[in-house]
This record gives C-alpha cells, sequence and structure tokens, in this order.
C-alpha cells in the first residue's frame, strides 16, 4: 500500500533531529518511572486503604483504552502533532498540580482521571515523531528511544533515594517537575506535518483495519498476550507497598524496581542470540511460564529467609515475564499481520492489555487487603489462562501472513 506523498518542507531534515526525539523520550519517561513504583506509596501515605488504592489505579487503566485512540486519531489529522503533543503535556503538568490539593478520595480519583486522558498519549506520540525521521531520513529509533529506557531506570533509582530522604509525599512533587521538563523539550519538538500513516493507536485506523484481522490464530494470540500481562497487575500495584511493610527502604525498592528494568534491557539486548529459532507460540509460553514461577516464588523469599537479595532474584524474571511478551507480540504481528495492517493489530493488542490490566488491578486491590503478598498467588491461575489462549492460538495458526 503506497504512502502519499512528502511535501517538499518534510523532505527538509529539522535540525538536531535525533537530539530532540532523544531528549522527548528521556523527558517523557522520568515522570513514568516515578508514578509506577512510588505513587501507590503516596496513595498510602495519604491514608488510602488497599480497595481505594486498586479503583485509584484500574480506573483511569478502562477510560484510557477509549481516550488514547482517540486522541493519536486527532494528532494524525492535526496540522502537526508536535502541537498536539505539547498541547497534552502542558494539560498533563496542570492536572498534576491536583494532587497538591488536599487528599480526599473523590478529589484523587478526578485528578487520577483526567490525568490518564492527557498523560497516556503522551509516548505513542513520541513514538510517532520518531518513526517519521526513521521512514523520511533514515534516523535509527532504537538509538534515540534508549534515553526512554535510561531515564526511567534513573528515575526508578533517584525517586528511592529521594523518597528515603523525604518521604512519599515528593511524589507528586516529582511528577509535577518531571511534566515541567517534558514541556520544556517538547516546545524544541521537531515539527513533521501530518504523518503519512495512522498511529498504531489510532481509532481510524483500527476502525478500517481489524475486519481482517479477525481470525482465531490473532485474536487467541493477543488476548493470551493481554491475560498474561494483566497477571503483573497486582506487582505493579501493591509490591513497593508490600516492600515498605516487610521493611525494606525506599532507596532499596527504587533499586529493585531498576533491576527489574535492566533485565528486561539484557533481554531485549540478547534476544535474537538465544531465542532467535524459537517459534513465537513457544516464546509467548515461555514467558507465561515465568510469570508463574515469579508469581510462586514471591510469596516465599522474605518467609524463606532470602532476604533483598532474593528479591532481586526474582526481580530477574522481569526479561522473561515482560520483555519476552513484548518481543513475541511484535515477531508475531511482524510475521502474520501485512504491512498495512500493522497500525489496526499494534491498536486491537493495546485494548486488550490495557483492559485486562485494569480488570485484573482492580481485583488486587481486596486481594491484598485480605491475603497481603499471597495475593501474588492468584495471579497463577490468570497466567495459565493465558497460556492456554496461546495454547489456542497455535491450533488455529496460519500457513500464510494474515491479510497478505
Amino acid at each position: 500500500m503506497s504512502l502519499p506523498p512528502l511535501s517538499p518542507e518534510q523532505r527538509i531534515k529539522p535540525s538536531h533531529f535525533e537530539l530532540r526525539i532523544s531528549l522527548i523520550f528521556a523527558t517523557l519517561f522520568v515522570s513514568q518511572g516515578t508514578h509506577l513504583p512510588y505513587f501507590p506509596l503516596w496513595l498510602q501515605a495519604k491514608g488510602f486503604h488497599a480497595e481505594q488504592i486498586a479503583v485509584i489505579l484500574a480506573t483511569p487503566m478502562f477510560l484510557r483504552v477509549v481516550t488514547t485512540p482517540m486522541l493519536t486519531a486527532l494528532a494524525d489529522r492535526a496540522k502537526d502533532r508536535a502541537n498536539v503533543y505539547i498541547t497534552l503535556v502542558a494539560a498533563s503538568m496542570g492536572v498534576s498540580a491536583g494532587y497538591f490539593l488536599p487528599a480526599t478520595y473523590a478529589t484523587v480519583l478526578a485528578v487520577s482521571l483526567l490525568l490518564t486522558i492527557v498523560w497516556t498519549p503522551h509516548s505513542p506520540m513520541a513514538d510517532s515523531l520518531a518513526l517519521s525521521g526513521v521512514r523520511r531520513f533514515g534516523s535509527n529509533y532504537t538509538a534515540m528511544r534508549k534515553w526512554g529506557s535510561i531515564a526511567y531506570l534513573c528515575a526508578n533509582i533517584a525517586g528511592g533515594f529521594i523518597l528515603a530522604a523525604t518521604g512519599p509525599q515528593a511524589v507528586p512533587v516529582i511528577i509535577f517537575v518531571a511534566l515541567g521538563a517534558a514541556l520544556a523539550a517538547g516546545l524544541w519538538a521537531p515539527r513533521m506535518g501530518r504523518p503519512r500513516k495512522a498511529s498504531p493507536l489510532s481509532a481510524t485506523e483500527i476502525q478500517h483495519k481489524a475486519p481482517s484481522l479477525f481470525n482465531g490464530y490473532f485474536l487467541y494470540f493477543t488476548l493470551g498476550v493481554g491475560v498474561i500481562t494483566a497477571s503483573h497487575a497486582f506487582l505493579y500495584g501493591f509490591v513497593s507497598i508490600y516492600w515498605k511493610a516487610i521493611g525494606i527502604g525506599d532507596s532499596v525498592v527504587g533499586l529493585l524496581w531498576a533491576w527489574g528494568v535492566v533485565s528486561e534491557v539484557c533481554m531485549f539486548l540478547f534476544f535474537n542470540r538465544i531465542f532467535s529459532s524459537v517459534s513465537v507460540v513457544k516464546v509467548m509460553v515461555i514467558a507465561g511460564i515465568g510469570s508463574i514461577v515469579r508469581w510462586i516464588a514471591f510469596p516465599l523469599v522474605w518467609p524463606l529467609g532470602f532476604g533483598v537479595g532474593g528479591f532481586f532474584l526474582v526481580q530477574s524474571l522481569h526479561s522473561v515475564s515482560v520483555a519476552m511478551v513484548l518481543i513475541g507480540l511484535q515477531k508475531m504481528i511482524g510475521e502474520t499481520v501485512s504491512e498495512e495492517r500493522t497500525g489496526a493489530a499494534q491498536g486491537i493488542a493495546y485494548f486488550f492489555n490495557g483492559f485486562f490490566m485494569a480488570a485484573v488491578t482492580l481485583a488486587s486491590g481486596p486481594l491484598y487487603d485480605r491475603l497481603g503478598v499471597d495475593g501474588f498467588w492468584a495471579m497463577i491461575p490468570i497466567a495459565i489462562v493465558g497460556i492456554g489462549l496461546i495454547g489456542l492460538a497455535a491450533r488455529s495458526a496460519p500457513k500464510l501472513p494474515v491479510g497478505g
């Protein structure tokens, strides 16, 4: 499928393009690297119990699977996506200031809902700008995107040390300041004009191309990916709270989160050397088994006396339970989905991941209230269901590329 021609202005590479995109990735991931591990600690410090924390974390997830494709579609139709990105970052910064208000349940939930609308599209829009440079000027995507991973890792570590010195009340401040830095970087974003291809999360792209993807293999596989991913909801929502409850300091909590990211990056670096000849179904089954091992081990580490070192060992499984899922999904799409349908495929996978993650996050609050760390064991059957769906996908695997 041919793309619309570039305008004369779009043929000119913006000055310092790679540096400007790298700065966008670096700044947008600082706030994300603070929010995931430490926002639950801030909620707990404000007096919310586990079920309320689960609602505050999960409800925005349900909302963003609807609003994010709508906003990426809006960006695709705008004169320049950079302008939409800047507007959303500025709105995110303004909305995040709502966490400085008295932290009632209704206020925090309302701010979180508003924030997810304007915050979640940042990453796909930055990807869209970067990929336009890859297509038009031959820029290296990984060389730019790696600064996002580095910034996320640094935010995990630095956030832990900041919280150790100041307490969880610093979390909204860090997020607000980080979004301010993202806004400054966004103002320097290269202007690329309209994209020639819809964003991977574009509602328009999904509407036009999704019907051809409604086959057993693709649906079972993406459902399986979504369910295996959702088995991590208990980890993301409550592991920081659990670590603090057993006396692990904020700085070590940050290092534990960072170690998971390091393990993930290592898998990205060495995947092709280790698993290049392994089928995508087997890759996903290995990822599901890695998840199960992880959920079995977490509740046993502290009672069996393995200490913090045991948690670092279990966090190493992030390379299997998360990185291999991400790689496996992209490998499946690359092998079986024709190029003009990849955007819709990404959007459908995003929807399944977001919906199931939200549902399990919502259930994780009552689980933590009643079972504490043993709630990890409730994630085991979820991962098993995910592996079962991957097995059903294997039975439906096409002999030719979908839509090809």
